[in-house]
């Protein structure tokens, strides 16, 4: 249930309803608007429940609404103006501003991530994304260069103004990853590692979580409230595409997830359209289609070798063509009320 505060509650009838949802066994999450405090009610009380629909009559409350979905914090009741998160250094998501982020799909070497850094900043992107760690179907693929990659990420994002996302694979590796990375991606085969979700929401670094392959959108906000739940509440969802009968791409790129998604949750949507088509030449219009339904992020591969990459060349962009890309996405980003920032 979600309890709706009167837009002049004092703290003091804030806490008190607080304490008593505690009382009540449940526990009690703050997001506070600009014009009122919402108080998310998670967890499940059936002895107590008479006495949380009694907060109806305690000092401040407005209203108190029943959440039919079982996802409490990531739904759009929870803060039905949206949530922006800060990402660092000025540069936040969920606002009019749609954000890139674009670079390899793994780090190769020092010389391979600077150039892509310097090229995909010069477009305007804002966030150098790379992986330091690869989860491959092969076990005999490239696996990525571990911390010495997040140390090659780092100085190349550094060196020109942007910041990190890259995969975290496990538990293990997130206080490490803490002082390389502004955004901890969760990939798609990691959407349902519980264990994971729940230490990433101990911390209050960023999570961009993937949609996994064959998940449903309930699916996806239910592995987001994991996050949630833990006290984290900067979280983006990512729309990657999902396995479908069809061969011809490598996935099936939702494009009607992103509105689905906005109108259920709060939280700002990404999408992915490079690991959503899986060819280079479909990443284009899908990058279009995905800022005109709505994304307020995108996320792309981009290589100046694609042909010689250690993973995932056949859907990376060519640097010239990223920028291309860029321009035209600025032409549509304003029919929607949006914009992308220029370099």
């Amino acid at each position: 249930m979600i309890v709706n505060m009167a837009t002049n509650a004092t703290e003091e009838q804030i806490d008190h309803v607080v304490v008593r949802i505690k009382e009540c066994g449940c526990q009690a999450h703050l997001s506070r608007g600009e014009e009122r405090t919402v108080i998310g009610v998670v967890g499940r009380s059936e002895q107590h429940q008479s006495e949380l629909e009694a907060l109806l009559a305690a000092p401040g409350v407005d209203e108190i609404i029943r959440i039919t979905h079982p996802f409490k914090l990531a739904s759009r009741n929870f803060r039905p103006e949206g949530s922006i998160v800060e990402l660092g250094k000025g540069v936040s998501i969920g606002g009019a501003e749609v954000i890139v982020a674009a670079g390899p799909c793994a780090v190769e070497s020092a010389e391979q991530i600077g150039e892509i850094a310097g090229r995909v900043a010069r477009a305007g992107a804002k966030l150098l994304r790379g992986g330091a760690f690869k989860p491959r179907s092969s076990p005999y693929s490239f696996q990525g260069l571990g911390e010495q990659g997040l140390k090659l990420l780092r100085e190349a994002a550094d060196k020109n103004g942007l910041l990190v996302v890259s995969e975290v694979m496990d538990p293990s590796q997130i206080e490490m990853m803490l002082s390389y990375v502004d955004v901890m991606q969760v990939g798609a085969r990691n959407m349902q590692n519980y264990h994971l979700l729940r230490a990433l929401g101990e911390s209050s670094k960023p999570v961009l979580l993937k949609r996994g392959m064959s998940a449903t959108i309930e699916e996806l906000l239910l592995s987001a409230e994991y996050i949630m739940s833990g006290g984290n509440y900067n979280v983006m969802l990512c729309e990657r595409g999902i396995r479908t009968f069809d061969t011809y791409m490598r996935n099936t790129m939702d494009i009607a997830a992103i509105p689905v998604i906005k109108h259920l949750s709060h939280l700002p949507v990404v999408a992915d359209p490079s690991h959503g088509t899986g060819r280079r030449d479909k990443v284009p219009p899908m990058a279009r289609a995905a800022v005109a339904a709505g994304a307020d992020g995108l996320l792309i591969e981009v290589h100046q070798d694609p042909e010689h990459a250690l993973s995932d060349g056949a859907q990376s962009m060519y640097p010239e063509h990223f920028a291309q890309l860029m321009d035209e996405m600025r032409v549509i980003a304003p029919a929607v009320e949006r914009r992308i920032a220029r370099p």
